[in-house]
């Protein structure tokens, strides 16, 4: 097996999941509608696939380590990042490696096993995991026997069905609902692709670097898929946030990316200095991020001469993936949005202006932005915090969050998105709040590629316990004192989701219909009833089980005002020592998120 034939069998497997990326969807075990295995394995191999139309070649080596990047950088959800770990250990297994044979293919994907689980803190068999474990080792027996890699990997991919069939047996779960792991379902989908090529089933691409940009229709292109999530955070209303601001305050005009392909030609024998290329690029504007990544160098900076910023990039590499986009011009059509037909004209003729003056400065000297001025202080602390909604989102900016990656269980951010989150705030130890157990690994992920400043995880598997984290938090505390807080504060709150179910079934002794209203406290289902108001008091009875002297409804875009004022009510009659308040939230998909402390 070459590079070709490791691009041909990738783009197959590409191809195979994104047909089924819903069926994938379909299998997540609780029954609500952001199910989103299928879509977060799809967008984080639909990164990997873009990165080896970038840069094919025939040598495998050099083919799996595209791949390997270009996963970690798109890697979305618990899936995604193992999904990246899996081929980023493959790669590390045959870097050297213009073509291997069927040991070294079997060993590699053993290796890529052995990755993955050192990247997960707790393994739990039944699950993505043990699929591809029991596939590789029987990779690895058939390949002592097997010199043709065909056979070797259709004996795999056999062995991953196998693997597949049994998760039931390992997760009481799966067996309850009565479906496998959908991890593992959207790894054998991949592994069909992979061997469908090997036997010729479909035809063998031309040629990978003439495939159409965009992967495989269903899948967003990755600009659209990575774009930065992070916002300003003064939410007062449903106005975006953009909209305050003012075009002629924009200071760096250009929101500038491409990725640098490290020359040694041009590094004159030196070795590559990423914080010194990092100093000299903030010296051009704003909102920079700099991750490398052995011979690949990602950039993202807000300038205002992106010419001048790709000339000093030029000293150390070949430029590619270049995406200038205009700001100014970009907020002034969101201007015209906000204002409507009536202020459409005023907001065209103030960016008319405000363009003739950027057009006097071309000339001119970029100046240094205060921000990056060498000579200035970070604080000590910054927080990340995962939202969905805007009212969630302006709690956590009150509570003094930095920065605000919109997401959750519909659409998570990928690593890369909280890397960028992560850069912008200027401190020196930043805390990352995934507020979504399947958020969890990509933020440690981001962890390892982060270099200039400490970033924690404080693992926090719902909104509710994300915003207690942030209340623990002392500013004038150690960081050690004030991880421990904040880990202690997530025990202290019980979290608690209302939503609707998307398909029959039984789950926890619970008989669930579709289109019921069910309760979820602390990840398990504990009402459903076709009521919505009947369903929440019986999820609200579980969380005061235990006693409680505060209840927040943090209310959905769908809530409806009557069933707030009723809920209200059952709390305060039948737990007239609790006290009840009601933030607006604004989250899809969840009528009601609710925190009892």
């Amino acid at each position: 097996m070459n590079g070709l034939d490791f691009i041909r069998m990738v783009e197959a497997g590409a191809h195979r999941l994104t047909t089924n990326a819903e069926r994938v969807n379909a299998l997540n075990v609780f029954p609500v509608p952001d199910g989103d295995t299928g879509t977060n394995m799809n967008l984080t191999l639909t990164s990997g696939v873009e990165e080896l139309r970038r840069r094919p070649s025939d040598h495998l080596g050099k083919a799996a380590e595209a791949l390997a990047k270009g996963l970690l950088m798109g890697a979305r959800g618990n899936s995604g990042v193992i999904l990246s770990q899996l081929f980023r250990g493959f790669a590390k297994a045959v870097s050297d490696l213009p073509s291997a044979n069927a040991q070294q293919v079997a060993a590699a994907f053993q290796n890529g096993v052995d990755m993955a689980y050192k990247a997960v803190v707790k393994p739990v068999e039944g699950t993505i995991l043990t699929v591809a474990k029991e596939a590789a080792r029987q990779g690895v027996q058939a390949a002592k026997r097997q010199p043709d890699v065909a056979v070797v990997m259709a004996e795999l991919l056999d062995q991953a069905k196998e693997a597949l069939a049994k998760t039931p047996d390992m997760l009481p779960v799966l067996k309850q609902v009565g479906v496998v792991d959908s991890g593992g379902q959207g790894l054998v989908y991949i592994y069909e692709g992979f061997v469908s090529v090997l036997d010729m089933e479909e035809a063998p691409l031309e040629e990978p670097a003439d495939m159409p940009y965009v992967a495989f229709g269903a899948v967003q292109p990755l600009e659209e898929t990575l774009e930065p999530a992070a916002v300003p955070l003064d939410f007062t209303g449903h106005e975006r946030a953009q909209a305050k601001l003012a075009t002629e305050d924009i200071e760096f005009g250009y929101c500038t990316e491409f990725m640098v392909t490290l020359n040694p030609g041009k590094l004159n024998g030196r070795k590559f200095d990423e914080a010194l290329f990092r100093e000299e690029l903030s010296n051009f504007g704003d909102s920079l991020l700099v991750v490398a990544d052995d011979d690949l160098v990602k950039v993202h900076i807000h300038a205002e001469f992106p010419g001048s910023v790709m000339n000093l990039a030029q000293n150390y590499g070949d430029l590619s993936r270049i995406k200038i986009e205009n700001m100014r011009d970009q907020h002034t059509h969101l201007l015209m949005e906000e204002a409507g037909p009536s202020g459409a004209v005023a907001a065209l003729a103030k960016a008319t202006h405000l363009l003739d003056a950027a057009k006097e400065l071309e000339m001119g000297q970029p100046s240094v932005p205060a921000e990056n001025d060498p000579s200035r202080e970070l604080k000590p602390y910054g927080f990340v915090a995962v939202s969905a909604g805007e009212g969630i989102s302006g709690i956590f900016g009150s509570l003094g969050v930095d920065r605000i990656l919109h997401g959750g269980q519909t659409m998570n951010p990928s690593t890369e998105d909280i890397v960028r989150a992560v850069s912008e705030v200027e401190a020196k130890t930043v805390f990352v709040l995934p507020n979504n157990s399947n958020i969890i690994l990509a933020a440690q992920q981001a962890v390892e590629l982060v270099e200039d400043k400490q970033v924690v995880v404080i693992p926090s598997k719902s909104i509710p316990q994300g915003i207690a984290a942030v209340i623990a938090f002392q500013e004038e505390a150690a960081p050690e004192e004030n991880i421990d807080e904040m880990q202690q504060a997530l025990q202290q709150v019980q979290a608690g989701q209302i939503t609707h179910a998307v398909r029959d079934t039984q789950m926890d002794g619970i008989d669930i219909k579709e289109g019921d209203y069910i309760g979820i406290h602390n990840g398990r289902i504990v009402s459903s009833a076709p009521d919505l108001v009947d369903s929440c008091k019986k999820l609200i009875d579980s969380m005061l089980d235990a006693g409680a002297e505060i209840v927040t409804l943090y209310t959905g875009a769908e809530a409806v005002q009557e069933q707030t004022e009723e809920l209200v009510g059952y709390v305060e009659q039948t737990y007239q020592e609790v006290e009840v308040e009601v933030q607006d939230g604004g989250q899809p998909l969840y009528y009601y998120i609710i925190s009892a402390e």
